[in-house]
């Protein structure tokens, strides 16, 4: 009994917190952690022949234009955004199907469509835009507060549909996060713990058929994960990594100096190993810096996301912060060796235009959702 009534003394106390301060907090910590991201894309990508490379003029753009999106998605009303999310959805779906049919190709994959000036990846706008056709498909369909185990039979189809359509291109990663994603939501939303059993089992059950249907270079992943392969072949990436956040030490090398990354030793320094970069030029110093702000940032979400009034607006804004910690978690395990790589990007510090784009707009929409505190007649 006391620790309930202590635990509700610091929910009052946080929310009165919470309701007196604005979200500009949230907004200064993503700046700085896209910045430093733009820092070591910089030196990832810079030599004595090309000082600023395409691909970091191609981040500033996206940045400049992220924060454009952000604030877009920021300062409009969360209700509206979600009800036409909840369409645009549709749309996604068929940008997905035409991304395994014409998609553009590269490193092996079918992911991207390309527009010209830079390659679009449809599999991003699923992250933003299933968590809208969730919360309005299940807000429509509310009855007496609760719901109905028929009502998540549409979801499940969708997400089971949306899963195997970025599972064809094939982006494992992705597929498992936009998978993982709706059954935080599921799980919110009250779809019961039996349902989790019975898929875990199921999956238990299935999991060397599972693996066998797997592509050559995704087994090969896992095999490397659980200690198989040469240093010099299918270890060699991970190897790398290791080698790059290990030789940075504490204070780590120097900016610029990090030899793993400067002399090309280190693969895909600029996208998802780009936390390797970041350990061996500032240390573990410079690593736990960066992981503190992701954690504040993420925990001052959560905790204005928990005094929301509104169950569905707490819905939307779990559904749209759950990709970016998963990707967070993911990435950060999968170069330091503690889970399998799997191709996830860092939120806010990987290179790519997409999932720049993709992130800072669930960023703004929760951030817009957590100060519209008070939501008008129209809304959830």
């Amino acid at each position: 009994m006391y620790y309930k009534k202590a635990y509700g003394v610091v929910i009052v106390i946080i929310s009165a917190r919470v309701h007196s301060r604005t979200t500009w907090p949230n907004t200064l910590i993503t700046l700085i952690i896209s910045l430093v991201g733009l820092l070591f894309i910089f030196s990832s990508t810079q030599n004595t022949t090309l000082y600023y490379s395409i691909f970091f003029k191609k981040q500033v753009f996206g940045l400049i234009s992220g924060f454009v999106i952000y604030c877009f998605f920021y300062f409009r009303n969360y209700y509206s955004l979600c009800r036409l999310g909840y369409f645009v959805y549709f749309a996604t779906l068929g940008l997905l199907l035409f991304t395994i049919v014409k998609g553009s190709m590269g490193m092996g994959a079918q992911r991207w469509i390309n527009l010209g000036l830079f390659k679009f990846q449809p599999s991003e706008l699923a992250k933003l835009f299933l968590p809208a056709f969730i919360t309005y498909y299940l807000y429509t369909e509310e009855e007496s507060g609760r719901f109905k185990f028929s009502y998540f039979w549409t979801i499940l189809l969708i997400l089971g549909f949306s899963f195997l359509l970025v599972l064809k291109q094939p982006d494992l990663g992705t597929a498992v996060i936009i998978a993982l994603s709706g059954a935080i939501m599921l799980w919110i939303a009250g779809i019961g713990r039996k349902f989790f059993v019975l898929t875990a089992l199921l999956i238990g059950i299935s999991a060397p058929l599972l693996y066998s249907n797997l592509k050559p270079y995704q087994r090969k992943r896992i095999d490397v994960f659980l200690g198989a392969g040469d240093a010099k072949k299918e270890r060699y990436q991970i190897e790398q990594s290791m080698i790059a956040i290990g030789s940075g030490g504490l204070f780590g090398k120097g900016l610029f100096k990090g030899t793993q990354t400067q002399l090309a030793f280190l693969p895909e320094s600029r996208t998802d190993f780009i936390f390797s970069v970041l350990c061996e030029e500032w240390g573990l110093v410079g690593a736990l810096l960066i992981l503190t702000l992701y954690a504040i940032l993420v925990l001052r979400l959560l905790i204005g996301i928990m005094v929301l009034t509104s169950f569905f607006a707490q819905l939307l804004a779990i559904g749209l912060l759950a990709p970016i910690m998963l990707a967070i978690v993911i990435n950060t395990g999968m170069v330091t060796g503690i889970l399998p790589i799997v191709g996830i990007p860092l939120p806010l510090m990987s290179y790519g235009l997409s999932h720049t784009w993709i992130t800072l707009a669930s960023l703004g929409w929760i951030n817009g959702i957590i100060s519209q505190q008070q939501p008008d007649s129209h809304s959830f």
